[in-house]
């Protein structure tokens, strides 16, 4: 039985999703679902989230069958995925995946265009201040699975870059569950941003200290937060524990510790723009209306025609 209108309403708004995902007909469904635990308070947060990602990836689905493109082709990188179980090994994976897709040790200037252009499906969502990210499989009856990394829309650019990095371990590595393989996914995803080579070419393998202003220009570098930087030289022993313990007390008193982690040089967060693209060419070749395209991209037909 159909539930009437005003009951659909309610159980989107209670959902924080379109009345239109809970009319959806297809045989989408995700799976793998990763989600931090302790940063879910309660069921019906978590089935709210899920909807959201479910009702985004539908979309998404959706306008690569109007344009005929079919998604991107994700294919597993050589040798993944990769066993860890110690750090040293999820820094040798980090090593891997980037000599496996040819990115040699230099910065990544887009990772959300690099990853979709793999075949990961990047959606940014409003998570609120507990959750970065997480990451699930799209499965369809036809067609292969589709690896999706979802990020919080209001984390700064940097941050969504980390979280990309660290739920892209993920797909690609095997390791153990729980506490241990998210300190595991951290690590790779700091040696995928930052590999050593490069932080020794710009800093030396050995500091007694390292200034602030330095720590900026890394940052723009490698479009990290100035704290993982930090962590990333601790860990690769450029600098000490006394001098990571006087850096952190610095981030404490400037304010850097918590929300809304207020560090200088904030990075512009990146933007998917693969689903926009796809959008725009649909209803230029007259494969969606203009009103479909605009509700695809949650504009007003007025705003769509300026843009386009």
């Amino acid at each position: 039985m159909m539930p009437g209108s005003d009951v659909l309403a309610a159980l989107a708004r209670a959902l924080g999703v379109p009345e239109s995902y809970l009319l959806g007909q297809n045989d989408l469904t995700l799976e793998s679902v990763e989600f931090r635990k302790n940063l879910i308070t309660s069921r019906k947060e978590e089935a709210s989230i899920k909807a959201s990602v479910l009702s985004e990836v539908e979309r998404y689905l959706e306008i690569e069958d109007f344009v005929g493109v079919g998604s991107a082709s994700w294919s597993r990188p050589q040798g993944s995925p990769y066993r860890v179980e110690e750090l040293a090994d999820a820094e040798l994976a980090a090593g891997r995946l980037r000599s496996a897709w040819n990115l040699g040790s230099d910065s990544i200037p887009d990772l959300t265009e690099f990853l979709e252009e793999r075949g990961i499906k990047v959606i940014p969502l409003k998570l609120g201040e507990r959750i970065s990210g997480l990451m699930c499989l799209a499965h369809r009856s036809k067609g292969a699975d589709v690896p999706i990394v979802i990020v919080n829309q209001e984390d700064t650019g940097e941050r969504q870059r980390f979280t990309l990095a660290h739920e892209l371990a993920h797909h690609v590595l095997q390791a153990p569950e729980g506490a241990r393989g998210e300190k595991l996914a951290h690590r790779f995803a700091s040696a995928f941003l930052m590999p050593a080579e490069t932080l020794w070419r710009e800093v030396g393998k050995h500091r007694e200290s390292i200034s602030l202003g330095e720590l900026l220009e890394l940052k723009i570098l490698f479009k990290t937060s100035i704290q993982a930087i930090a962590y990333r030289l601790k860990d690769l022993e450029i600098i000490d524990a006394p001098t990571m313990k006087r850096l952190y007390e610095e981030f404490v008193r400037r304010g850097w510790r918590k929300p809304p982690y207020a560090e200088p040089g904030a990075i512009p967060p990146e933007k998917p723009e693969r689903f926009r693209r796809l959008c725009y060419r649909a209803v230029s070749e007259g494969a969606i209306s203009e009103s479909k395209c605009a509700e695809l991209l949650g504009l007003s037909v007025r705003e769509l025609n300026r843009r386009l």
